[in-house]
């Protein structure tokens, strides 16, 4: 396979951790569906076929059965079903930086009560008064890889519900859904997805304690034998927690993933993990275990576009991400361009604002 034709970027692409790039499968089968629509030419009914591939290449990818695995739009509607679930007085623990759309779905529950912790402690603070440990596998602020084993570990000692979220992880970190309660996961990063389509894992143990509170025709037991009227006839697995699906966006999903598959999520780690760690060893910095590199570098982002190099500033630090699509000379070259001004020690320190998107 010619990896490197699969895509065309304008420049050097270093913000996947905001959206990821489509592989040309998945442009072409996104065009191929928009002419079908354009024209009129075609019934609406196969557009939900590439719901279910996705749906079957997702549970390969985090090694789980495709009856375990609901699709939504947004990892904050899937969450919510969650956090709506929960009977008042329980306790949530969550990381202090984490992304708002795992952490609001929980504070926006009166009854609930949220505690927030540093990433790194989060294993420490799950004990006999937590019920629920929410957090991201990856930061999207700080590039922070969870300890997901002393997590696992924390929450089975204490019987903790977990719910994780892979959307900075899912597409180039290895990562078990079975190992969670629930996991969920954006795919328009690192699953270089259009943007619109999200799962969540559910575990057989907990689907029945989930409320599918977003219910409507496409969490039927048939779908198409579920467009009106009583009696209620949800789908006996993850799918009744369904929402209805984007057709379009779900036809450039699935060829994506697929993507992942047949290269590997294993080869894609060692891919991208290889180039942070260049790029960070070129600044200077020590290695990580993270595709995501953050360093306080003033201008750094300005610097970057201003040779054609497409990064981004999260809470005022210089983030870059590293996959597939990028290469050795991605990484020399960031580091020539950005060797014109000094950048700091890489710190990864608590942010005093939410982190934006």
């Amino acid at each position: 396979m010619d990896i490197p034709s699969l895509w065309s970027p304008s420049g050097t692409y270093l913000n996947t951790p905001s959206y990821g790039l489509p592989p040309r499968p998945a442009w072409d089968a996104l065009h191929a569906v928009l002419a079908d629509w354009h024209g009129g030419r075609t019934g609406w009914q196969h557009w939900g076929d590439p719901v279910e591939g996705a749906r079957e290449a997702f549970a390969t990818l985090v090694g789980t059965d495709r009856a375990q695995v609901a699709i939504g739009a947004n990892v904050s509607g899937l969450v919510a079903l969650v956090a709506g679930s929960l009977p008042p007085g329980t306790r949530v623990v969550v990381p202090d930086i984490e992304f708002t759309s795992t952490l609001f779905p929980f504070l926006v529950q009166p009854g609930l009560d949220v505690r927030t912790v540093p990433p790194g402690r989060l294993a420490e603070a799950i004990d006999e008064h937590t019920d629920v440990a929410a957090f991201s596998a990856v930061q999207m602020a700080t590039g922070e890889v969870a300890d997901l084993d002393a997590i696992t570990r924390a929450a089975a000692t204490h019987g903790v519900l977990t719910l994780v979220d892979a959307t900075q992880a899912a597409g180039w970190l290895p990562v078990d859904a079975t190992r969670f309660d629930f996991l969920v996961a954006a795919a328009y990063k690192w699953l270089m997805s259009p943007r619109g389509t999200a799962f969540m894992t559910v575990a057989p143990d907990r689907l029945d304690g989930i409320v599918p509170a977003q219910a409507g025709w496409y969490a039927g037991e048939s779908v198409h034998d579920a467009y009106s009227g009583p009696p209620l006839r949800l789908a006996r697995d993850a799918r009744r927690l369904d929402t209805s699906p984007a057709w379009f966006s779900w036809a450039g999903t699935q060829p994506a993933i697929e993507l992942v598959n047949e290269i590997g999520v294993e080869a894609i780690h060692a891919h991208d993990v290889g180039l942070a760690n260049r790029f960070r060893a070129g600044l200077g910095l020590p290695p990580g275990d993270s595709a995501i590199v953050v360093a306080d570098h003033p201008g750094g982002v300005a610097t970057l576009e201003g040779e054609g190099i497409r990064a981004a500033e999260v809470l005022g630090r210089l983030r870059t991400g590293w996959h597939i699509y990028n290469t050795n000379e991605d990484a020399d070259l960031a580091v020539d361009v950005l060797s014109v001004t000094s950048p700091k020690t890489l710190t990864p320190k608590a942010p005093a604002k939410r982190p934006a998107p």
